[in-house]
C-alpha cells in the first residue's frame, strides 16, 4: 500500500507507573492490569471516532480525524480512570500527549513531524494530564479550546521555533472560569491594541496576538518577581475583547480604575480601560512589580 498523507490528530496515552505495578503484583497479574487498562482506553477512544494504530507496551497509539475527537477522547480517557468508568482492577493514572496536524500513514502506521510531536509532549505529560501545542488548540472548536492554558514553551532539537505547550483541563474543578466583573465593554467600541508598562518597558498587544507574562526568559514581558510563575499569564485579543487568563500557582491581582482589586487563579477577566496587574501579590500603589495596563 502506498503512503497517503493527511491531517489529523495523533494520540498516546501511557500508563504512569507501570514498573511499580511489576514490582508490586508480579509479573502476570501486573500485565493483567495494564491490559484491563488498555483495552478500556481504546473502547473511549473509538467511541470518539479513533482508530487504534498500535500498542506499545503500557502504551496505546490512535489516531483521529480531527482536533475534537482527539481531545475529548483524552478527556474521557482521564475521566474515566478517575470514576472508575474504566475499570483496570487498580487506580491508576496515564499521560497523555496529543498533536493534530499533517501525518503519513502506511500499512497501518503513522509517521511525521506531527507523530514525533505527540510522542514528545506525551514524554513531557505527567499522570492525569493531558498535554499538546498551540497547533491543536489553533484547530480545537471555542468551547475545546476554552480549556487548555498555556503550559510552558520547550526547544526542540532540530526546529527553529520553540514548541508552545498547552495543557487540556479535563477535571471540571480546574477549568477556567470566566469572571465577569464591571461595566461590559460597548460592543460598538471595541479595543485593537492593549499597552502595558512594566518599570521602562512598554509592550503592545494588538489584535489577533497573544502575550506570555511571567519570570521565565522566553516570555514577552519577563516579570523578575520571586512571587512569579516561570509562564505566569498570557493576554489575548478575543471576540473584540483583551482577555488576561491567569495559569499561575500564585494568581494575579488586578486593579481597575475604579478602585476594584480581583484576584484570579487559573481564571479569565477581560481588560478594559486603564488599570494595574501584578503577578502573585496585589497590585496596590508602591507593589514592586506593578504593571500598568491601558486599552
Amino acid at each position: 500500500m502506498s503512503p497517503a498523507s493527511f491531517h489529523g490528530a495523533v494520540l498516546f496515552a501511557d500508563i504512569s507507573g507501570s514498573t511499580r505495578l511489576y514490582e508490586v503484583f508480579g509479573n502476570h497479574p501486573a500485565q493483567e492490569i495494564i491490559d484491563h487498562a488498555l483495552s478500556g482506553m481504546t473502547r473511549v477512544a473509538e467511541r470518539h471516532g479513533g482508530t487504534l494504530v498500535k500498542t506499545i507496551g503500557d502504551e496505546i497509539m490512535v489516531r483521529f480525524a480531527s482536533a475534537d475527537q482527539a481531545v475529548r477522547a483524552a478527556i474521557d480517557i482521564q475521566t474515566g480512570l478517575r470514576d472508575g468508568d474504566i475499570d483496570a482492577g487498580h487506580p491508576l493514572q496515564v499521560q497523555i500527549g496529543l498533536q493534530y496536524g499533517p501525518m503519513i500513514l502506511q500499512h497501518g502506521d503513522l509517521f511525521g513531524d506531527s507523530v514525533n510531536v505527540a510522542a514528545r509532549v506525551r514524554g513531557i505529560a505527567k499522570g492525569g494530564q493531558i498535554i499538546t501545542t498551540r497547533d491543536t488548540v489553533e484547530a480545537l472548536s471555542p468551547a475545546l479550546a476554552a480549556r487548555t492554558r498555556l503550559f510552558d514553551v520547550a526547544a526542540v532539537k532540530g526546529k527553529a521555533e520553540n514548541l508552545v505547550i498547552y495543557e487540556v483541563l479535563w477535571d471540571e474543578e480546574n477549568v477556567t472560569r470566566i469572571i465577569r466583573v464591571g461595566p461590559s465593554l460597548d460592543v460598538g467600541h471595541r479595543p485593537h491594541t492593549l499597552t502595558l508598562l512594566y518599570e521602562e518597558l512598554q509592550k503592545r498587544v494588538d489584535a489577533g496576538s497573544t502575550v506570555t507574562l511571567g519570570r521565565a526568559g522566553t516570555c514577552d514581558l519577563v516579570v523578575l518577581s520571586p512571587l512569579a510563575s516561570r509562564i505566569h499569564a498570557r493576554i489575548e485579543y478575543r471576540r473584540g475583547k483583551f482577555i488576561l487568563l491567569d495559569q499561575s500557582t500564585n494568581g494575579t491581582y488586578v486593579l481597575t480604575a475604579d478602585g476594584k482589586e480581583v484576584f484570579l487563579r487559573r481564571e479569565e477577566l477581560p481588560l478594559w480601560g486603564t488599570g494595574f496587574l501584578s503577578l502573585g501579590e496585589p497590585a496596590r500603589e508602591g507593589a514592586p512589580h506593578r504593571i500598568a495596563y491601558s486599552a
